[in-house]
């Protein structure tokens, strides 16, 4: 059920503008107002959904409860909307001999960069145009359909090392091949020529054409074109870009709006931040201060005061969903020797001694339990000791906001390749786990 909404959720959704822009378009037509962080919040009651948005890649939805965030605290499930790509650099086009044409770009996040070679990819992300008010530029988002580029391998010819390991250069090899240059499109170059022509694309036929030098800046990012899918021999297995961590983000969301039509006991609040995958430490990120103030002026808005604001910290719980290591069958000494999760075994509680993750006994127990509610599996996920391990959203998050909470994910295989390997089973079983969390009585 909501693995098919998966599958199209990632196609639609290639950089964090576009998934974020996904996720604002549901909660609309599930009945959320959009209000502008730069508003003054009105004065919310019980049953009021509303949302905001900062960078257009983070997204924020609160679900106001009947009682009061100072007296019940909220319910918040949070996860990032970011995924490793790589970035087309400023000034990007490069013209090689024989009048090829290929991108500069910048790695963002720690990919697998030998899984970029010698795919169909292309571009998206937002591009930025001229207005009469310098500080107020428009913006549009950009999702190029089409196979545009890729990066090619040397052939093992040249390279007879190539399956013994190879050290790649992000600056030399991971430059993507565009195009060879025509006279159409030399004058404004053929990353213009190609934004320009998608921009132009998606607007009325009778409004003004959008050219080259309409265009100040742009954040666009490199995917591949390849549409999600499933695999197996039951199609028990998903292949997709960015599972991590768009299937958090989505089965947040389908949980969101899930209750839509009722009025829940405690607050719902689903939060999206960006750049996990570079530290979090951007405006737009878990280690922004923007989350709480946000919760701030919602306590503030029902007439609460700044007690009441401390008091919705100590009520609250999180649920910090950010994807884990599933077992790989071919690599099992990488794993610990009794808590290494499997595909199809449910979403995984992942713990840290040193504190990279949020989760301890006490949380644990509670999301254990909700997985219980919800007729869900659970599973457990501990580093080898001697391999290290990443951290998330949590930790970070609870610097600013202290919040009990809980690290968990579901089981991926591959994390950080341009594809990654999930379980239908998983994604099913964390979705209805989050359901249960916003909506029943705990």
């Amino acid at each position: 059920m909501y693995t098919e909404k998966l599958l199209a959720f990632l196609d639609a959704s290639p950089v964090n503008f576009l998934a974020v822009k996904n996720v604002c378009d549901t909660l609309d037509r599930s009945g959320y107002t959009r209000v502008d962080a730069g508003d003054r919040l009105p004065s919310v009651k019980p049953g009021d959904k509303l949302y905001m948005t900062k960078n257009d890649s983070s997204v924020f939805a609160f679900h106001i409860g009947r009682r009061s965030l100072g007296d019940a605290g909220f319910r918040m499930i949070c996860a990032h909307s970011d995924s490793p790509t790589f970035r087309i650099k400023p000034n990007a086009e490069i013209r090689c001999e024989k009048g090829i044409v290929k991108l500069n770009t910048e790695l963002y996040g720690g990919a697998i960069m030998s899984t970029w070679f010698d795919r169909p990819l292309s571009l998206a992300g937002r591009v930025i145009l001229r207005t009469a008010d310098p500080m107020k530029p428009e913006t549009r988002l950009l999702h190029i359909q089409r196979p545009l580029l890729q990066i090619s391998n040397l052939a093992i010819h040249f390279n007879r090392q190539v399956n013994e390991g190879v050290g790649l250069s992000k600056q030399k090899d991971m430059l993507p091949i565009m195009g060879i240059v025509n006279d159409e499109l030399e004058r404004d170059g053929m990353l213009m020529t190609a934004v320009c022509n998608a921009l132009n694309a998606d607007i009325a036929a009778d409004a003004p054409r959008i050219e080259a030098k309409d265009i100040i800046d742009f954040d666009l990012y490199l995917y591949d074109t390849t549409p999600a899918c499933l695999f197996g021999m039951h199609n028990e297995f998903i292949s997709a870009g960015r599972l991590d961590d768009l299937s958090m983000v989505h089965a947040g969301m389908e949980a969101m709006v899930s209750s839509c039509d009722t009025v829940p006991e405690v607050t719902n609040v689903l939060a999206i931040f960006d750049n996990e995958e570079t530290g979090s430490q951007t405006k737009q990120g878990a280690g922004s201060p923007f989350l709480m103030s946000l919760i701030e002026r919602l306590v503030l808005a029902q007439g609460g005061t700044a007690e009441d604001m401390y008091r919705a910290v100590e009520h609250a719980f999180m649920i910090s969903a950010d994807n884990a290591h599933a077992w790989h069958p071919n690599y099992s000494e990488k794993y610990d020797p009794t808590n290494h999760p499997t595909l199809g075994g449910g979403p995984v509680i992942k713990f840290n001694a040193a504190q990279k993750y949020a989760s301890d006994a006490v949380s644990a127990v509670v999301f254990q339990q909700i997985c219980e509610r919800a007729g869900v599996p659970c599973q457990r996920f501990v580093n080898h000791s001697d391999v290290a391990g990443g951290s998330t959203l949590g930790n970070i998050l609870a610097s600013s906001l202290p919040l009990r909470g809980v690290d968990m994910g579901n089981p991926v295989l591959a994390m950080h390749s341009v594809r990654e390997t999930g379980s239908v089973a998983d994604h099913e079983y964390c979705t209805e786990a989050f359901i249960e969390f916003y909506n029943g009585k705990m």
